[in-house]
């Protein structure tokens, strides 16, 4: 990757990609990883870096913690790689995939980190609260077209959350009706219809509640 020509492109995961143990690597190798996420415990004023690489999977899995947990395990990777090479190649875009996005903000510099870290405990902490007030869940469906995957979603009263490919859709919503959309996604058919480990029906209206609060503090930042 040392030709210049290359462009590169780093890509950011979202909720969902969470496991007990990430990024323990780094914090016991890297000391800018290190720095991250004892950053992260400092700012939550809680051992949020013992959830993440000692668990249990429940707690790591609740949206509160989640989405620090990914953010910080991002950010941590993008600074070991810098600490590691003076040569590190600058990508030529970020990206990301839902939370995914604000590591992406971080990194290419439109955010500084610590209105990142700040931004992502808000809105873990408003998602929350809407998961509280109706709880909900999402689902893969693996091998149907979006249009039969919309024919399930009005058929159950769930509703259509992410495309990520022609034959791979994320449905989302309360979690009695996201069950009858997976059996109905099973009897048409569906390679997988298989319930995500996320804590809340994201990507739906369900997470309505949280978005004026979001609004305020996405105004307030640079």
């Amino acid at each position: 990757m040392n030709n210049n020509n290359n462009k590169i492109a780093f890509v950011f995961p979202g909720q969902g990609s969470q496991s007990v143990g990430m990024g323990k690597d780094l914090y016991l190798n890297s000391i800018a990883a290190r720095e991250v996420f004892e950053e992260v415990d400092e700012t939550l004023n809680k051992k949020l870096s013992d959830i993440i690489f000692n668990g249990p999977q429940d707690e790591l899995t609740k949206t509160e913690n989640t989405q620090p947990a990914i953010l910080a395990t991002s950010i941590a990777t993008w600074r070991a790689m810098e600490e590691a090479s003076d040569a590190i190649q600058i990508p030529q875009v970020t990206a990301g995939h839902s939370l995914g996005e604000y590591a992406s903000l971080a990194v290419s510099g439109v955010l500084n980190i610590n209105d990142t870290f700040k931004l992502v405990f808000e809105r873990a902490r408003l998602m929350e609260v809407a998961c509280e007030q109706v709880p909900g869940g999402m689902a893969a469906l693996i091998g149907l077209d979006e249009i039969t995957a919309e024919e399930i979603c009005i058929e159950s009263g769930v509703e259509l959350s992410t495309i990520n490919t022609a034959e791979q859709i994320i449905i989302a919503g309360e979690k009695q009706n996201l069950n009858l959309a997976i059996d109905i996604a099973s009897s048409r058919g569906a390679k997988k219809a298989i319930l995500l480990q996320v804590g809340g029906a994201f990507h739906s209206k369900l997470m309505g509640p949280a978005q004026e609060g979001l609004n305020k503090i996405i105004d307030s930042l640079e």
